[in-house]
Parts: C-alpha cells; structure tokens; sequence
C-alpha cells in the first residue's frame, strides 16, 4: 500500500490537428486535466482526464484536490481508496463531477501502485503488455462527404489501421450514404467503419436511418439516440441487423450492468472518466464478461491498452491522438495495433514544455 502525500493538478487546451466536428459540439482545441500524484513512500502517480467543456474544469480539481486532503497520510490500496472516495461524495451524488474527480485520482494511484512494483500497469494487474488492436479515431467527422476519401487515407496511413471511426447523421440520408461510399472507396471493403451518431437522432429518426444503413455492412452503430434511451436502444437493437455499440456514458459499472440486463446493446465501450478509472473498468470488465459482451475503450489510449489486456472480452482500442502533444514519450502504432512501452506504470510522463505552452489559468 502507498500513502497519498500531494497532488499538483493543472489544466491545458491542446489544438486539435483535425477539429472535432459532431452532433455534440465543434472542438478546435481538448480541454485535459493532468494530475501528478506524490506518495510519501516516492512514486508520483500521473493521469490526466478529458472532461469535454473547459468551463467544468474549475468544479473537477477542486473535487479531485479534496479526496487526496481527505485521505492524505492513510496507507491504503487503489481499490480501498476508490470505494472511500466514492462514499465521501456520496451525499452530493455519486456521478458527474464525483466520479470524474474519483476516476482521476483512481488512474494515478493505480499508476503509482504499478510504478512502485516496478511493472507496467497491465503486468502489474496480471497480463502482459502485447500489442492492442485499435481502430483511428482522429478524423471522419461530420463535414463535406467529398472530402472523406483523402482523409480515410491519410487516417490508415497514420498507423497501418483496419479499422477507422465515422460520423454520421446528417440531415439527409444519401449524404450520410455518400460519406460510406467514399470512405469505402478510398480504403476498400476490408477496412472495418465503426460509426457514431453521437446521440444525434430522435428515437423515431434512428429507427428510418439505422435501418436503411442495415445493408451497408457497418462493424457498429454506436449512440445513435440519447445514451440513457435504455428502452429505446432495445427497441433498436430488436429491429436491426447491425451490432449496437454504447456505454461511452455508463456512470460507473451499475449502468453497464443495467444496460446489459436489458438487453440494450451488442458490444460496450466504457470512457475511464465516466466508468470510475481503473478500479470501475475492472469492474465493469468482469460484469461484461459474465454475459461475453464486448468490451472496447472511448478515449485514454494509454491506459486503456493496459486494461484491455486484463478485459476478457477484450475487443478494440479507440485510438486518439489528442493527447499526444503533451506527452514526453507518446504510444507507438503500428500494424493496426497500439504498442504498450516496457515502462513502469501506465507509462505516461508529461512534456513540461508543452503544458507551459497550452496551459489554461484555473
């Protein structure tokens, strides 16, 4: 056990190499969190989050600030200090902003623990660090379907993928139609096209939309309705061909377990943020694994490899790159795969340059 000490927590705004452009905002520029976590016994645990908004940075550290100055001095285990955080919040809510703050300080401790063992995360959790496989993520947002070839190119270029994230759910569907054939056009049929809707349609409007896409051989539809639509997604997935793929929003692992239980999706895809770091994947990993439900990442490239390692249903790796910039030593890809580095911990250690250069005032 390791005993929390201090923690620095600052904030960045890192420009984007291809702006995000979707049903839930247009992003020029990711908002991140890093937290640097001293123990008393030496290793500093590092993470960061990605909280969407700028503007809820300022409610996340102070959360985050007060379970380290809680729980500063005590000797304890991650998974200890996870359900003590969680309790300790618990009278104003245990989502939102609590779990975003608890997921945080969860992933450096857990980097922490590792460190100290002189492991990687996933050697240290019982795995091994072989490669994951992944799909780019970066780009294919909701702009002119024109442009979408050359930029489905560039996107398996940039790693050898077999795979590539595309948005939909424009207004009209042969737009939306236009975009697949230009993707496929350019990357051919054995490119798998993981697509989001971002929860972009009404309930009624996915049923037309996703069953007029039934035919054109996508790996997922992913959100295609508000995420806690939980009827709704059974109400889709009993219609349609397609895999459904969710969970990007599950609130900790009763969601997913919710979520399961009714039947609402084929595949999950929990966010480290929302899910509850490292201990609440774990979790969330065991509960899909009694059913043999597939288990992907959202977003966390670095940790996410790590614990898709010790995930039975282990299925895909979301790659991002958008954190990149402010990395000293950022993830190799190749082949399709992302390759974990024979660092101890998660491996992630900060460019010190780069966070001055983007740095936010809190």
């Amino acid at each position: 056990m390791l005993t929390l000490h201090t923690v620095k927590l600052r904030a960045v705004s890192v420009p984007l190499k291809r702006p995000v452009v979707s049903k839930v905002g247009h992003f020029d520029s990711w908002p991140i969190i890093l937290c640097d976590l001293q123990t008393q016994e030496g290793p500093v645990g590092r993470s960061y989050l990605e909280p969407y908004l700028a503007h809820a940075i300022p409610s996340i550290i102070p959360a985050a600030a007060g379970i380290v100055e809680r729980f500063k001095g005590q000797p304890l285990g991650p998974i200890d200090l996870f359900d003590q955080a969680r309790r300790s919040l618990s009278l104003v809510g245990l989502e939102g902003i609590s779990l975003a703050a608890v997921s945080l300080i969860d992933m450096a401790f857990w980097d922490a623990h590792a460190q100290a063992a002189g492991q990687p995360l996933c050697v240290f959790l019982g795995g091994s660090p072989a490669p994951v496989p992944a799909y780019n993520s970066n780009g294919l947002w909701l702009s002119d379907p024109a442009g979408l070839d050359e930029e489905a190119s560039a996107l398996v270029a940039e790693g050898g993928f077999t795979g590539l994230k595309l948005r939909l759910g424009r207004d009209a569907l042969d737009d939306d139609l236009n975009a697949i054939q230009n993707v496929r056009a350019a990357c051919g049929n054995a490119v798998k096209l993981m697509v989001d809707f971002n929860q972009g349609l009404t309930l009624d409007a996915a049923l037309q939309r996703c069953r007029d896409l039934d035919a054109e051989g996508l790996y997922w539809l992913e959100e295609p309705i508000a995420y806690d639509n939980t009827s709704g997604y059974r109400a889709l997935r009993e219609r349609l061909r397609t895999p459904l793929q969710i969970g990007e929003n599950f609130w900790g692992p009763r969601d997913a377990a919710k979520a399961l239980e009714a039947r609402a999706c084929d595949f999950i895809m929990p966010d480290l943020m929302r899910i509850g770091g490292v201990t609440g994947w774990l979790r969330t990993a065991a509960i899909a694994a009694a059913g043999g439900t597939p288990f992907s990442s959202h977003l966390y490239p670095e940790f996410s490899a790590h614990l898709l390692r010790v995930t039975e249903t282990a299925h895909w790796l979301e790659w991002q790159d958008w954190a990149d910039p402010i990395l000293a030593e950022p993830f190799r890809v190749a082949d399709g795969h992302l390759h974990i580095p024979d660092r101890p911990g998660a491996g992630i250690a900060w460019d010190e340059d780069a966070v001055a250069r983007y740095a936010l005032e809190v």
